[in-house]
């Protein structure tokens, strides 16, 4: 098995903000290469890029509230040899800025890395106008880009160093509140590989739960709690949205024949429409969406938003067997 926190299932398990390990994991990526440049948008304590600004002041932009220039900027920075990496909410980039972000930097192939933070519903209070849960779809469709999507504050730390590693353009997504801490230093991640981050002690899996950023928890702790009913799940971490993991996506819908799908997003045009192309070509199976469906976000505390948008672990549950009374 894949080693995950021990706390996992504790009610005292360690809760991170996911962005943290983006700010972290940019100031090892910037130890170990000379060349990785940050520029931000006027969020820097917000991105959590104020750890890059404090230790390498020479080497940070502030570009202010203008996210056109920060994706344009960047890219030409890339031209010169520089790897930068960009920040700001991800409802301004990569919202606002798409089309500098498809046409400065993926359609010249520039390997600028975008951090999109505060995506999802979860940000809360701040409201729809914040809340990004179109962004999955607005870069997995740009040629060239690769879209990461962490599970948690470890893991988004180990994505943005390889993220710095790769010769592409980039694009992260981190969410805004604290989660649980699901993974550890020891736990492997590796850029277009998806992993296996729960399946039952004993008996034949029924489902498949894929899953990806602050809702693998939440997939998580329904199929620990749908064992005990009874019903044996698997649950796959799909922290790499592109290049897509088909091959061990196909081998977990042959396995349990059903699949759901799980993300702080549209349900159109996000993972689950991924996965979805995946198999509808490869290995046809039935499939429940969990996510938005079709409507703006709102503002609300973010337990209260996830639950509103039938996002919660009772939701996960209920897709679950109801994907198993389909035949």
């Amino acid at each position: 098995m894949i080693p995950l926190n021990p706390k996992l299932f504790d009610k005292d398990v360690e809760q991170v903000p996911i962005r943290k390990g983006f700010g972290e994991g940019l100031v090892l990526a910037a130890e170990n290469d000379e060349r990785v440049v940050g520029l931000c948008a006027d969020l820097t304590d917000s991105t959590v890029m104020n750890l890059f600004k404090s230790k390498f002041p020479d080497r940070f932009i502030q570009m202010g509230v203008a996210e056109q220039n920060l994706a344009s900027v960047a890219s030409g920075m890339a031209a010169m040899g520089k790897i930068p990496f960009i920040t700001s909410y991800a409802m301004f980039s990569p919202g606002r800025n798409w089309e500098q972000i498809r046409t400065t930097i993926c359609y010249n192939d520039r390997p600028v890395k975008i951090a999109g933070s505060h995506a999802g519903v979860s940000v809360g209070p701040d409201g729809g106008t914040h809340q990004a849960i179109e962004d999955i779809a607005l870069t997995r469709v740009i040629p060239r880009m690769v879209v990461l999507s962490p599970c948690d504050a470890i893991e988004a730390k180990k994505a943005t160093r390889l993220a710095a590693l790769t010769n592409t353009p980039v694009y992260i997504r981190l969410a805004r509140e604290k989660t649980p801490v699901i993974t550890t230093d020891e736990t492997p991640f590796q850029i277009g590989k998806a992993q296996i981050f729960y399946e039952p002690k004993k008996g034949k899996v029924q489902v498949g739960i894929i899953a990806t950023g602050a809702l693998v928890y939440n997939a998580i702790v329904a199929a620990k709690e749908l064992e005990e009913e009874g019903i044996k799940v698997k649950v796959m971490n799909l922290a790499t949205i592109k290049p897509l993991d088909n091959e061990a996506i196909i081998e977990l819908a042959k396995e349990c024949k059903r699949i759901v799908a799980v993300e702080e997003h549209q349900i159109a045009g996000g993972m689950g429409s991924a996965v979805a192309e995946c198999l509808a070509q490869q290995y046809p199976v039935p499939q429940e969406f969990i996510g938005v469906r079709d409507e703006f976000g709102q503002s609300g505390t973010p337990s209260e938003l996830i639950e509103h948008y039938g996002m919660g672990i009772r939701s996960i549950k209920e897709a679950v067997k109801k994907v198993l009374a389909r035949k």
